[in-house]
């Protein structure tokens, strides 16, 4: 049990890298209790559930409601009420009576309800959730994993990696904190995948720092269970290093994650109006090639017909780099569930391939600072994300569309109701990047300030 935890604690402080691979939080003693009090809603199942857990065995399944409201700007006011279920299974081979310093994790994700993508007006999505497993409503495996304890200081795990996985104290854990992309991914690393096939090891030298590798399939999804298909188009190579600091006697994490791909990409640093040719041609390859009989009519009778296609530029390698660190600002000696604390978070790419060029985020969060209410948590944050400057000219110059930046401002306060129910108001502004959008008659108008209101209801059955 105690390697178990260990792990966990390890793989959770490795921020966006992190495929928590083992359980994210301790086992309770039991499920039992009364409503109040129990850890899930359905209790210790008449004491199956505690028997499971007994031999290494749990199961859980969170849902996530999210209805959430656009007041106004953006493309148009709308609301939504998208949601997520989570199906988990966790299994501690040494428990179970197989073999020790083993663990398998599998994890299901469910979306259903629609979602407010499009109307926001944002490029980058308001809520992550939008994104599990899918912008459609649909079910798809997001972690199917084994780790393997070789020693109490290193670990190596294989499967299907979980990338999104809750990480730090402060930053990063969708379920119960920020919505917005933004503030729980680093988004210079967008060419990273959300869930996919690879293998990596983990190692703590000593107690204050954690090296950890993977490498992943470039192309993988969580709706791709084709193992058959990984790595054909490459690899995708992750290295971490997370360092434990202590200024004024206050824990917090450095933290740096490196990131590259060898999968070709489409450059963006090449005419626009080649790429529409190509995809016209590919609609009516006719075009592309008519024969030379159609081609000398066409030069005579309509030249205008005739489209030339030059080879699309490639990019055959990636990178990305981010900085990160999470620090409490305040924390009683007394009470280890309180705290206040802040989180900075800055990444840039080579901006060839990946859109986005650099990004940024900023916030303070706490945990029980409010009285006679322990385990409530708050937060309020910011982001800014910086696009490519390879086709932001373009834009400019033919459209009049601006894309430089979007700014993102959230705030969200969770009511712990019950261990097994949260209660998540939130409010977001959003400065799109775009500055204009088309109308419903399809012209350009001005694109303003988008204005988000939401709740999370958090279900641990």
């Amino acid at each position: 049990m105690k390697t178990t935890i260990r792990l966990a604690v390890l793989l959770t402080a490795l921020g966006s890298l992190s495929p928590a691979l083992a359980m994210s939080e301790a086992i309770p003693a039991t499920w039992g209790g009364d409503l109040a009090s129990r850890p899930r809603l359905t209790g210790d199942w008449g004491g199956l559930r505690d028997d499971m857990a007994k031999k290494g065995v749990t199961l859980d399944m969170d849902v996530y409601w999210m209805p959430q409201w656009i007041t106004s700007g953006g493309r148009k006011t709308d609301n939504s009420d998208w949601g997520n279920a989570v199906v988990t299974l966790n299994v501690d081979t040494q428990k179970a009576g197989l073999w020790s310093g083993g663990h398998f994790k599998v994890q299901t994700v469910t979306s259903f309800g629609d979602q407010l993508l499009r109307q926001s007006g944002a490029m980058v999505p308001a809520n992550i959730s939008w994104m599990l497993p899918t912008v459609t409503t649909d079910t798809g495996l997001q972690e199917f994993t084994y780790t393997h304890m070789f020693k109490p200081n290193f670990a190596m795990f294989v499967g299907k990696i979980n990338s999104i996985a809750p990480t730090g104290q402060f930053h990063g854990d969708y379920r119960t904190g920020f919505q917005n992309t933004s503030l729980n991914l680093p988004l210079a690393m967008a060419m990273v995948p959300l869930s996919a096939y690879g293998a990596g090891a983990l190692y703590v030298p000593s107690h204050d720092v954690t090296l950890a590798a993977m490498v992943l399939d470039p192309s993988g999804t969580i709706m791709d269970d084709d193992i058959d298909n990984a790595f054909d188009d490459g690899v995708m190579v992750l290295a971490n290093a997370d360092l434990k600091v202590k200024p004024f006697g206050l824990p917090g994490h450095q933290n740096l994650t490196l990131a590259w791909s060898n999968k070709e990409h489409l450059s963006l640093d090449q005419d626009p109006s080649n790429i529409a040719r190509h995809l016209l041609t590919q609609r009516f390859p006719l075009l592309a090639n008519p024969g030379p009989h159609l081609v000398e009519i066409l030069t005579r009778f309509a030249p205008g017909l005739l489209i030339p296609v030059q080879p699309l530029n490639k990019e055959n390698e990636t990178w990305a780099a981010v900085y990160s660190f999470e620090q409490y600002l305040w924390k009683p000696e007394a009470d280890s569930r309180r705290g206040l604390g802040g989180f900075f978070s800055a990444g840039t790419s080579d901006g060839k391939a990946n859109p986005i060029k650099y990004s940024y985020s900023l916030g303070v969060t706490g945990k029980g600072m409010v009285p006679g209410r322990p385990h409530d948590d708050f937060g309020i944050g910011w982001s800014r994300t910086e696009f490519s400057d390879k086709f932001v000219p373009f834009l400019r110059r033919t459209f009049d569309l601006g894309l430089d930046k979007e700014d993102a401002l959230e705030l969200y306060y969770n009511f712990a109701v019950t261990p097994w129910l949260g209660v998540t108001p939130s409010y977001q502004l959003i400065s799109p990047a775009m500055n204009k959008t088309l109308d419903a008659g399809g012209n350009l108008r001005n694109l303003h300030n988008t204005q988000m209101f939401g709740v999370r209801v958090g279900l641990r059955f």
